[in-house]
């Protein structure tokens, strides 16, 4: 619209400028080499005109003439130009697509078209990616350092395939050189810090922390919290090996985040052992309000080291009063009363939590109270079973993995600062119950050590034989479960019947009289000990038992709950060989059969003459009226214990 405004006001001017003329005659005259002439004004310009747009005309067709072979070649390249544009673009939404047979086809026609455009080499290198051939990848990308302007699109794209292939320490490299090329990248800082942190390279990653949060590339909160984290790797590895240097790290690694709490535990341990009681409690206690710990609470209660359980009890009650709502003050609290042998306080400490908030932990250390205190077996049973269905207890987890200690990196993916502590995440039991079973052995052995467990547990295989005497201490009975768990076959643990409670645990492994092998008993070949026939029991000779508990006493298990960990020496006692010898077989009845046993008759003793015992002869509970070895013909009438059905 504007061009025929200005074209139309053009027009007029012109109009108006010859009408100007026309309007005013005049003559021009000339006189040249001896010719006079003369022109009107109005002819002379309008002759002026042409001759100028003849000049014109003329010029331009001369200079379209003079430059047609570089007009020929401009078209030329503008048309190659265009096809390689659209082959580039093209390509690209092949890749997008999937198309891997489409986006090579645009990828040569590029090549041909723009051979020395970058995205020409973009586009060949996802091509050759889409299609797997990885050789032909690198090759292109390695062609691109040699660029200025494609040497970091290069780099990236080493980087990658490295990835990939699972070559970490090229994949190193590579990142190295394009932090270096320019730091002002993003992704070399962070993928060179996560690699040095998953190869433990805690100086390396400290460097590449310091220079991403220079450049804006990690936000000040989250680097402060990285930095603490590798102070604190740092540290737990310089804890035994320098501590003054740990010590120092911890420290600082404490300042940047409090609420750490390996840090914190570090800096109150190394505190503690120099005699800086006031400054590791201090610690500690700034650490325990945000976030309470059993790590803590330890490193709190032995802060003076030569107190006695009374005066780490004081320390651990004062600690608990900063954190009065939390489970961790009450368990802490209870194990300390615990070992200062004041139950009546353990307990109360335990009861906020015995309702909704009862955890595996909580019932374990109750059953131990009610055994160290009263030894009340049913008690402790109760409370055994309430564990197994009991809440878990909160651990160190990282994608899945749970562990007992605090790590910098999570084991599976090696990112930094992966270890939560929260309850794991626990998939539904199935219904073989086999999680439930390994479970109850595991809280039966935590409560072994307790005088009202009997902890001579059976198992379906060859007959482990309980080697202590009666005069053994609380601590030899979680010996004597140790060492028979060690003892049970693997397919013994697999014959774990369902339902199992704690009680038909140690209704199981309840003393009572042992039938007494006959000496012309045939001897089962698989080494399972054969059944008195006279018994209830029932079954074949060679049939296994159906129920088989294994208890099985990790020393980290046996710590976790509280239990004092001794060495007890345990020396089989032998039978007489002079006196009539009995064979003792320990055997647990079939699902379904009887629990009742036959009293061993006295002919069936004397029957064995004066032959060798087979086996040890297992010592009686304390609480057990049953016969000795050598007063068999003497049997008196069967006493049920406590606890049992006859």
């Amino acid at each position: 619209m504007l061009r025929l405004v200005a074209y139309l006001i053009g027009i007029a001017i012109v109009a108006t400028g010859l009408s100007w003329l026309a309007d005013r005659p005049g003559l021009i005259v000339f006189n040249w080499e001896g010719y006079e002439g003369e022109i009107s004004v109005f002819h002379a310009v309008v002759g002026l005109t042409f001759l100028i747009g003849l000049a014109i005309l003329l010029w331009s067709l001369a200079r379209a003439i003079w430059t047609s072979p570089a007009t020929v070649g401009s078209y030329f390249y503008r048309r190659r130009q265009k096809r390689g544009l659209d082959a580039l673009s093209s390509g690209i939404i092949a890749i997008g697509a999937g198309d891997g047979a489409n986006a090579m086809r645009y990828a040569v026609q590029a090549r041909k078209s723009l051979p020395n455009e970058p995205l020409t080499h973009l586009l060949r290198a996802q091509a050759a990616q889409l299609a797997g051939d990885k050789s032909t990848t690198r090759r292109i990308f390695e062609a691109m350092l040699a660029q200025p302007d494609t040497e970091q699109l290069g780099l990236r794209g080493l980087f990658l395939e490295a990835q990939r292939e699972g070559e970490l320490e090229a994949a190193r490299q590579f990142a190295e050189r394009a932090l270096r090329l320019n730091p002002r990248l993003g992704w070399p800082a962070e993928a060179l810090f996560d690699l040095q942190c998953k190869a433990s390279d805690w100086d390396g990653a400290l460097h590449t922390l310091a220079s991403a949060k220079k450049y804006g590339h990690v936000d000040k909160t989250v680097a402060d919290l990285r930095r603490a984290v590798l102070l604190t790797a740092q540290a737990q590895k310089a804890e035994d090996e320098d501590p003054q240097r740990g010590l120092t790290l911890a420290l600082e690694a404490h300042t940047l985040a409090p609420a750490l709490v390996p840090a914190a535990a570090i800096a109150g341990r190394l505190l503690a052992s120099r005699g800086n009681t006031a400054k590791a409690a201090k610690v500690l206690q700034k650490t325990w309000l945000k976030s309470p710990h059993p790590d803590l609470a330890a490193a709190y209660a032995f802060a003076r080291i030569g107190d006695s359980p009374m005066d780490r009890l004081d320390r651990v009650r004062q600690l608990a009063n900063l954190q009065q709502n939390s489970i961790e003050s009450a368990v802490a609290v209870a194990r300390t009363a615990i070992e200062a042998k004041q139950f009546d306080l353990a307990r109360g400490a335990l009861e906020p939590v015995l309702g909704d908030r009862l955890t595996q932990r909580v019932a374990t250390l109750m059953a131990r109270i009610e055994a160290e205190e009263k030894g009340d077996a049913g008690r402790v049973r109760e409370w055994l079973a309430r564990a197994v269905n009991a809440q878990r207890d909160p651990a160190w987890t990282a994608d899945g993995v749970v562990s007992e200690h605090w790590a910098p990196v999570s084991p599976v993916t090696g990112q930094l600062d992966a270890f939560q502590w929260r309850v794991p995440v626990e998939l539904p039991e199935s219904k073989d119950s086999g999680l439930l079973a390994d479970k109850l052995a595991e809280l039966a052995a935590i409560g072994a050590p307790l005088d009202a467990i009997d902890a001579r547990l059976v198992a379906a295989g060859p007959v482990v034989q309980a080697k202590t005497s009666d005069e053994d201490t609380v601590d030899g009975s979680a010996a004597r479960a140790a060492e028979k768990a060690s003892g049970a076959t693997p397919e013994a643990n697999e014959k774990v019947s369902m339902p199992v409670s704690a009680s038909a645990v140690v209704a199981a492994s309840a003393e009572a009289p042992r039938p007494v092998e006959a000496p012309g008993a045939s001897k089962p070949a698989s080494g399972v000990p054969s059944v008195d026939p006279g018994s209830s029991r029932g079954g074949s000779a060679g049939r296994e038992p159906d129920v088989a508990v294994a208890a099985e006493v990790p020393a980290t298990v046996a710590a976790k709950a509280g239990v004092p960990e001794t060495v007890t020496s345990k020396s089989p006692v032998a039978a007489a060989t002079a006196s009539p010898a009995a064979t003792a077989v320990a055997v647990v009845p079939p699902s379904g059969a009887s629990k009742s046993v036959a009293a061993p008759s006295a002919s069936g003793v004397k029957a064995g003459g004066s032959s060798e015992a087979k086996i040890f002869v297992s010592p009686r509970a304390p609480d057990d009226p049953g016969p000795e070895v050598g007063d068999v013909e003497d049997v008196a009438p069967l006493i049920p214990r406590y606890g049992t059905s006859r």
